[in-house]
């Protein structure tokens, strides 16, 4: 079937399609057609880049029928999306995107009797089985790919997505019970088992595939793969074996033609997805092998035991975790061989659906054929869940390997006879190392699947030509050894054009007349599947090639130093787009996405609209340098909250808050600061000047004239509270003068002149633990003015700091410089050593050594301090509900304030599941963000602490949260150096 010409014409890169326009008038849902908004769906999570003609976000199900009756009429090329995570391509073309992602999240009903659950197909996998949950079923939708968090439904059944247990409950194929599909002209069906006997559709659909089968029922069966795993092509076996079976053409179930699809049949727009009851126990095994080889051998006789799952790690991921901050402390979980770190693992896990019984006899039995090898058995849910964040994490955290050789998307997705595995991984390391290539292995072992990435370099020419040559050797391996190229990432764009070599040019005639029966204009998502394309298009359209000509990150003298991300350019091309940061739960990672549910405000999406602009694809001024005024770019980093939380929680380390006040310090030296960034950004010399007269500050800034003018000069939000000043905490605390050992506390800007009270319960503390205290006069960490881009100012306020703190360290007579602001902290013990300052590294190492949050401090040193309280007496009382601090949590984890608590309240204290308040410092104070930081808010901050009891005592380290809490909810948050004084007390 051959592309219609129309095709070409609108595909052309920036051709006027002046037709597009007309599409605002066609849905109801939103229509975005310039530029910036287009390139950020240009990319998904593999090595291309194609920027689409529009992205529209359809609000319902007609929206979606309107929008492609009216494309076929016009021949636009359509592409579905969910969450954008496709590794294979599959997610980006020259077409209109229709993202289900924002408005297609219901879940619509479930039959708890039948074990089947009605729901739209934006919503993520793991949102399927939170509203599961929540309604009490005790049932779960099994498919769990490494993506569930950010996986749509829709994009699970465009991919077929299996994951890690599929050897017990299949592919997503196996478990969907009906697909509502919109049809490339508008129609809409139900399919699934039965349906052509009450829909006239259904019914043709059916018996002209039916009769395609049986066409080509001898060639079907010759060259289809014999493998429960398998995405390669459509799905028409599953068609045949149906008919085989004795089903009439009207009884055919063709979901399974409609799974793995990849969008160009049609698309979904709500599922009956068949559940499974929740496992009731589980166990997981962890056993470490010397290399990758070993561990494929052991792959067989671990089935025997009856796992549910065989998972494969190699050494290239788990050395990847121990540069990543939040996957590092992971490998603890793992048993070492001798004194070193193992070169591979293996995850085997066990389920009992009643009883534990079967998780006993599975553990046992895989200890005794395992026969003294390194193992850790795990019974607890937290130790499992931590081993599991470790697994799905693998693939991203290879794109943080350091160097210009990147793990990449092309051999990673082949299906393999278990019993051919140790003969499959011996050959792709003979064919890698042919060409001095290196490669990373992760699998689902269970059933064959490896994901291979060889380290390549797309901006060498030599590699582009190796990266083509192992594609075409890896595939044939794998057909050699029984298997196919496409296990459950499908075939796309970088293993579309194998599939002739695989199948031969009969099936796929077929493939084509399979497209020409859903789609005869060949507008879905064309040229993926049906026309790939030859061998040379896998290296078309890459990132680093998109158009014409090759792009390059634009040379910039930088004020961050991002040698830890081997370089700046490296630092901007992080971003691997696996769409972690899409995740609606757990962690803090993306506040701002997590509220509008927009691409826009994702870290991704400022990632790539980083990586856009410091490549020149998005605006270069006259001389060729960027363009750091662009609306758009600004626009798109306006809604980050500089929370750091993708520098840990992002397995690719993306540090979007680093690059964000990179990006607005080049402004600001193009174009000028504005009023706004330089007070929010001089925020201590502000409070300084309130507090000499704090009570007639306080009172002017009630006066409404006063507020007004405040509002319309800082473009404050009216309904933001202002902080009040107080007298500054140099007046009033009065320095020790015993002879004992030492503790600084580092005056921040807000403690010093808006919360003393909060420096002197800590001196009250320190001293009752046997301490001297020394307040000494110093400068501003800079942590606003790095927040606002106001990278010159912070880098020198930091070198003035830095000396104030200096001889401080270097005394050996103090135990410490204690902090009482997390994100004051965060700038010392974080920015101090990624920024171009000029004092040395060394000395900012010593400094940031030294500093701690004053309760961190207090339970790090418990057992040396000169005075050790007994808190045996305290563990009864009212509830401490503890609120972490963002940057606290992104760096070092909310233990550093809850620790203490607990040692002194121990289960009184509960740390709330929670992400970012919302505040962020001068954040929440805009008008134009206001609502927006009140929403983050109520997403999992508000609710636990208005619902907790009166005589709770909330606490918050952040002042910014306290400040939002009491907004928020009206309740008063204190410090958690507050709730250790009173107990202190009692």
């Amino acid at each position: 079937m051959s592309l219609p010409q129309a095709f070409a014409d609108a595909q052309s890169p920036d051709s006027d399609n002046s037709f597009v326009n007309q599409l605002a008038a066609v849905v109801r849902g939103e229509v975005r057609l310039d530029q910036h908004d287009r390139l950020l769906y240009a990319t998904d999570a593999s090595i291309y880049q194609m920027a689409p003609l529009a992205v529209v976000l359809p609000i319902d199900t007609d929206d979606v029928s309107r929008l492609l009756a009216w494309c076929q009429g016009k021949r636009m090329p359509v592409i579905p999306r969910g969450g954008g995570t496709s590794l294979a391509g599959q997610g980006v073309n020259r077409a209109v995107v229709c993202d289900l992602s924002p408005n297609f999240r219901a879940g619509l009903s479930v039959n708890v009797g039948a074990r089947v659950a009605h729901v739209q197909t934006g919503m993520s996998i793991d949102q399927v089985n939170r509203w599961l949950t929540e309604q009490g079923t005790g049932l779960f939708f099994a498919p769990d790919p490494a993506t569930v968090a950010q996986c749509a439904v829709g994009g699970a059944i465009g991919n077929n997505a299996a994951g890690a247990r599929s050897i017990r409950y299949g592919r997503t194929s196996e478990n969907i019970a009906a697909l509502e599909v919109v049809l490339a002209d508008g129609q809409k069906v139900w399919l699934g088992p039965g349906a052509g006997r009450t829909d006239p559709l259904a019914a043709r659909l059916a018996g002209q595939i039916a009769a395609l089968a049986r066409e080509y029922a001898q060639v079907i069966r010759e060259r289809f793969p014999k493998l429960n795993r398998r995405n390669a092509g459509y799905g028409i076996d599953m068609i045949l074996q149906q008919i085989d079976a004795g089903l009439a053409d009207i009884d055919l179930d063709l979901t399974g033609l409609i799974c793995g699809s990849e969008g160009t049949l049609g698309i979904v727009t709500s599922a009956k997805l068949k559940l499974h009851p929740v496992p009731q126990f589980r166990g997981l095994g962890i056993i470490s092998f010397p290399d990758v080889l070993q561990a494929v051998d052991a792959v067989q006789t671990i089935l025997a035991t009856g796992a549910v799952a065989v998972e494969l790690l190699d050494e290239a991921v788990l050395d990847a975790a121990a540069n990543n901050i939040n996957c590092r402390p992971y490998l603890d979980l793992l048993e070492p061989i001798g004194n070193a770190r193992p070169g591979a693992v293996l995850y085997v896990e066990y389920i009992g659906e009643q009883a534990i019984d079967e998780v006993d006899a599975g553990l046992t039995e895989l200890v005794r054929v395992l026969a003294g090898a390194p193992l850790r058995i795990y019974r607890d849910a937290p130790s499992m869940a931590r081993a599991w964040a470790l697994r799905k994490a693998g693939e991203p955290l290879l794109h943080g390997i350091p160097g210009k050789r990147k793990p990449l998307t092309f051999v990673e997705d082949n299906s393999i006879p278990v019993a051919q595995l140790s003969r499959f991984v011996r050959g792709v390391k003979e064919i890698v190392g042919k060409y001095d290539v290196s490669a990373a292995y992760w699998a689902h072992a269970s059933v064959g699947v490896l994901h291979i990435r060889p380290m390549l370099d797309l901006h060498d020419e030599a590699d582009r030509d190796r990266l083509r040559a192992i594609a075409v050797e890896v595939a044939d391996l794998a057909k050699d050894c029984g298997g196919v190229m496409s296990g459950e990432h499908g075939d796309g764009r970088v293993r579309g054009p194998l599939l002739e070599r695989f199948f031969g040019p009969e099936v796929m005639d077929c493939f084509a007349r399979i497209k020409q029966v859903f789609d005869p204009s060949g507008i879905l998502n064309p040229n993926t599947i049906v026309n790939a394309g030859p061998i040379e298009s896998i290296t078309q359209r890459l990132r680093i090639w998109p158009e014409e000509s090759p792009v390059k990150v634009v040379p910039t003298e930088t004020y961050f130093d991002y040698s830890d991300q081997a370089g700046f350019d490296h630092a901007v091309e992080m971003c691997n787009g696996a769409g972690v940061c899409r995740k609606t739960a757990g962690g803090t990672m993306c506040p701002s996405y997590r509220a509008t549910l927009d691409e826009r405000h994702s870290t991704r999406g400022r990632g790539n609209a980083l990586r856009l602009a410091m490549t020149g694809q998005l605006k270069r001024r006259a001389d060729g340098t960027v363009d750091f005024d662009d609306p758009d770019t600004l626009a798109t980093l306006d809604l980050c909250l500089s929370c750091k939380a993708c520098k840990s929680e992002c397995p690719s380390n993306v540090d979007i808050s680093r690059l964000k006040a990179e990006y607005l310090a080049h402004r600001h030296r193009q174009v000028g600061t504005d009023l706004a960034a330089k007070v929010f950004g001089h925020v201590r010399t502000l409070n300084r000047l309130g507090s000499i007269m704090p009570g007639i500050t306080n009172f002017v800034n009630t006066l409404p004239p006063v507020r007004m003018l405040l509002n319309r000069l800082l473009k404050l939000a009216p309904k933001r509270s202002l902080p009040r000043y107080a007298r500054s905490l140099y007046r009033q605390l009065k320095p020790t003068t015993v002879d004992r050992p030492r503790v600084v506390i580092y005056a921040d800007c807000f403690v010093t002149y808006n919360e003393p009270e909060l420096g002197l319960s800590a001196a009250r503390v320190l001293e009752k633990l046997g301490y001297s205290v020394v307040l000494p006069k110093v400068h501003c960490c800079g942590r606003a003015m790095i927040s606002t881009g106001l990278l010159p100012d912070a880098i020198a306020s930091a070198d003035r700091a830095l000396a104030d703190l200096l001889p401080f360290a270097r005394d050996e007579t103090v135990m410490g410089i204690v902090v009482l602001e997390p994100s004051c902290l965060s700038a010392i013990r974080d920015d101090w050593l990624q920024l171009k300052l000029t004092a040395p590294l060394a000395d900012r190492q010593r400094v940031a050594e030294k500093s701690f949050l004053v309760e961190d401090f207090i339970d790090t040193f418990w057992e040396k301090h000169p005075v050790t309280p007994d808190p045996q007496s305290l563990r009864s009382g009212p509830p401490i509900l503890l609120h972490g601090h963002c940057h606290q949590k992104a760096l070092w984890g909310d233990k550093t304030s809850s620790a203490a608590l607990r040692r002194l309240a121990g289960d009184r204290v509960k740390v709330l599941d929670s992400g970012c308040c919302g505040m962020a410092g001068s954040f929440g104070y805009l008008a134009r963000k206001y609502d927006l930081s009140m929403k983050i808010g109520e997403l999992s901050v508000f609710e636990p602490v208005r619902q907790a009891s009166a005589d709770t005592c909330v606490t918050a380290p952040g002042t910014s949260c306290r400040h939002q809490i009491h907004d928020g909810t009206g309740r008063k948050a204190l410090h958690p150096i507050q709730v250790i004084e009173q107990l202190l007390s009692n």
